[in-house]
């Protein structure tokens, strides 16, 4: 009996030390995305969903939060791996700058970029505005103070010459801005979003708009400038009455990483979030914007090692 006690108990003790180095093997991540109510959420929580099914022993928790400067900082500090992140405001904390002027953050890396969010500039149909010249002297509200979106109306109207004391500058959400539209209040604003956009659909409808165009050799130097813009087309028909597609610029939607991560644990989950796309834009709308290719661009953060190794293997970086 002493015997048979004796290689029970060595059994439970082999399963639990197996428990336990099983366990201890287990990774746990934060990804940090947004608010419940908006789309980094649950477009966060359809990629921790891919990482947790496709890779043995990972366990990614998508965390709401305030967004893009406080993922950013939450990475910095330590307390989240991952964060779905505005690419321009990723590059303002990586370097520094604007909204985070001489408050750089460490530790910052990029593994790709996702989806576009566009600049779209609408004016009323009555303001006579036909390009971005034509802003000069008008009521404009450039989104939140201290937001991504005044920044990015900043660094437009700085490619055409102009700055905010060239016009009657208003900092208003998307909401206020659609309204300040249709009732006369304001001549154009200043949206940074997935298109379409509630707001301005909204405006269509009711009183008409005009869509501002961001192009050709003026948009060529403020991508020049901020390596964060790419180009961008909002089709025709994406708002009531806009008959005609309308070149504008965009920032993306972009996945970062603690860049003190090891190599090999960020090059599966690029590999395996690349090589599991559709099942990403089953679950996210979002999701079927997503390629390989576009992943690459966008990026004024460099990739982490892990993501690079990947880009490299697939011919995207050389």
């Amino acid at each position: 009996m002493k015997k048979i006690a004796a290689i029970v108990l060595a059994a439970a003790a082999a399963f639990a030390l197996a428990g336990c180095s099983k366990a201890a093997s287990k990774k746990n991540f934060i990804l940090a995305t947004g608010g419940t109510s908006g789309t980094y959420y649950p477009f966060g929580g359809a990629i921790a969903n891919i990482w947790n099914t496709k890779i043995e022993g990972m366990n990614v928790t998508a965390q709401s939060t305030g967004a893009s400067a406080e993922n950013l900082r939450l990475i910095s500090a330590g307390d989240a791996e991952y964060a779905t992140v505005q690419n321009d405001v990723m590059d303002y904390a990586y370097n520094g700058t604007d909204m985070f002027e001489g408050k750089a953050l460490p530790n910052l890396a990029t593994l790709g970029t996702m989806y576009p969010e566009v600049i779209q500039i609408a004016a009323s149909k009555s303001s006579g505005i036909k390009s971005i010249y034509d802003l000069k002297g008008k009521r404009v509200s450039v989104g939140d103070a201290g937001s991504g979106v005044e920044f990015n109306a900043k660094q437009i109207l700085e490619g055409y010459g102009l700055t905010f004391d060239d016009i009657k500058k208003s900092n208003l959400s998307f909401k206020e801005s659609g309204e300040g539209l249709q009732n006369g209040t304001l001549d154009a604003c200043f949206i940074t979003a997935g298109v379409p956009n509630a707001a301005l659909q909204e405006l269509a409808f009711t009183n008409g708009l005009i869509l501002i165009p961001v192009e050709g050799a003026e948009a060529d130097a403020i991508c020049a400038k901020y390596g964060f813009y790419t180009k961008t087309t909002i089709p025709s028909g994406t708002y009531k009455g806009t008959d005609e597609d309308t070149e504008a610029l965009s920032i993306k939607c972009t996945i970062a990483v603690n860049a003190n991560l090891d190599e090999d644990t960020v090059y599966k989950m690029t590999k395996v979030l690349f090589e599991n796309l559709e099942e990403l834009g089953n679950a996210h709308a979002k999701g079927k914007e997503v390629t390989a290719a576009k992943a690459v661009t966008g990026c004024s953060v460099p990739f982490h090692p892990g993501a690079k190794k990947y880009f490299e293997e697939i011919g995207l970086i050389k």
